[in-house]
């Protein structure tokens, strides 16, 4: 079967390695998500160099304080599908909210500008993210990644046309929360992601995450949602395709297959 990684983030060291690995296993489409200006820069390289990747460009929340200098001038470039990830997390509070915020609104004006996907991360700031998003503008290709709310949450998310990325903490025993909001999510509505080398999913807490394991969380969504895995599977890198490629021109990159 083939599967959609919509979240990943590669090595600038050591990518092709990863990336074969994961096509051993089915991933045939990778999205290697950017977190600031510099790691943007370096994911486009990547996504140069390796068929079936492509990029995002965009400032992590925890990167905010550092702003958005030099990101628009990368939005054009060829493999670059999506601004992002772009959003407001108040667990770590690495920079200070008010910059969140402004950061997380200039990037959605940047979306709707280039009329490109927007990535969203969000912890522990649900309220405010959805008043950023509100303010700005949604764009009309938005997803929240890595999603850890509950029913209540993925319904406002939906509500407001979102896309839900769901990844390995579906796994996770203590995360009954997230199964409910994945049974709830339509199927044309999700995605799934590994985040990695982040959050590996059971049976592989406390390695690494590997692109490679998407089918373990496919599979949890499948279960969570009583669904062949075939269906998810089709249904998600159906999604994926059609959420980040839909304008991306074939010669760019080689991934768009027919």
């Amino acid at each position: 079967m083939a599967w959609a990684d919509n979240h990943c983030h590669l090595p600038a060291d050591g990518a092709s390695e990863v990336v074969a690995e994961a096509r051993d296993a089915g991933v045939e489409l990778l999205i290697n998500v950017a977190t600031d200006v510099e790691d943007s820069r370096q994911a486009i390289a990547v996504a140069r160099d390796h068929r079936g990747v492509w990029a995002t460009a965009g400032v992590h929340p925890h990167e905010a304080s550092q702003g958005i200098a030099g990101l628009e001038g990368l939005l054009e470039q060829p493999g670059v599908v999506a601004v992002g990830e772009a959003g407001l997390d108040y667990f770590y509070d690495h920079s200070p909210r008010p910059v969140q915020r402004e950061v997380f609104a200039e990037q959605i004006g940047l979306a709707n500008r280039y009329d490109l996907p927007l990535v969203v991360h969000s912890r522990a700031a649900w309220d405010d993210t959805f008043a950023v998003l509100d303010s700005e503008g949604m764009p009309s290709r938005t997803v929240m990644h890595c999603f850890t709310g509950g029913p209540h949450q993925a319904e406002e998310c939906l509500r407001r046309g979102a896309m839900l990325s769901f990844s390995g903490i579906i796994t996770f025993p203590k995360a009954p929360e997230v199964r409910d909001s994945a049974r709830l999510c339509p199927l044309d509505r999700l995605m799934v992601e590994t985040d990695s080398p982040y959050l590996a999913p059971v049976p592989h807490r406390g390695k690494a995450n590997r692109p490679a394991w998407v089918s373990v969380v496919g599979a949890a969504v499948a279960d969570a949602k009583s669904l062949d895995v075939r269906d998810v599977q089709r249904a998600t890198l159906a999604a994926t395709r059609a959420f980040y490629l839909r304008d991306a021109a074939r010669e760019t990159n080689p991934a768009v297959e027919s």
